[in-house]
């Protein structure tokens, strides 16, 4: 049950990421605030629904999500720190990005497509810095991070 809610959820925080800019009124900093906003949500639930069972993961997975929740509400709410964070923004998702896929490899060693989840994150990660070097447009960017928790939802769907 808990692993059809989080796969659902993946599915939706990243489809819902996929869907705002299509809409195109949500700025670079509030996009990638937003993407790593429910990044955040979807690592916290992630983190309560293993702990009886993989406390390590678990552990990874609630600091990493404290850590994008506080960046993610410093990047949609704090002016003044937009500007330090204006150009390493498209960094810095990519960077967390890759963490996540990371963490993702950690944690899903004994799933059957959590490999390929932790490995869905890396390759987008880096895809994300690769096109946000190149490519500032919020769309591609947003896609991207709505790509990855697409993936990961549709992948755990398929394992539980």
């Amino acid at each position: 049950m808990k692993t059809k809610f989080i796969s659902l959820l993946a599915i939706l925080l990243g489809l819902m990421i996929i869907i705002f800019p299509v809409m195109g009124v949500i700025g670079v900093a509030d996009l990638i605030g937003l993407s790593i906003l429910l990044i955040s949500i979807y690592l916290l639930i992630v983190g309560v629904a293993i702990i009886d069972y993989n406390k390590t993961g678990a552990i990874l997975d609630l600091f990493l999500g404290i850590i994008l929740l506080l960046l993610s509400i410093c990047l949609i709410f704090n002016f003044p720190i937009l500007g330090f964070l204006a150009e390493i923004t498209l960094y810095l998702a990519g960077i967390m990005l890759i963490v996540v896929g990371v963490v993702s490899l950690i944690n899903n060693r004994q799933s059957r497509y959590g490999f390929y989840i932790g490995i869905a994150g890396v390759v987008l990660g880096l895809l994300y810095i690769i096109v946000g070097t190149y490519v500032t447009d919020p769309i591609v960017l947003g896609t991207l991070i709505g790509l990855w928790l697409v993936i990961s939802g549709i992948l755990k769907l398929m394992d539980g």
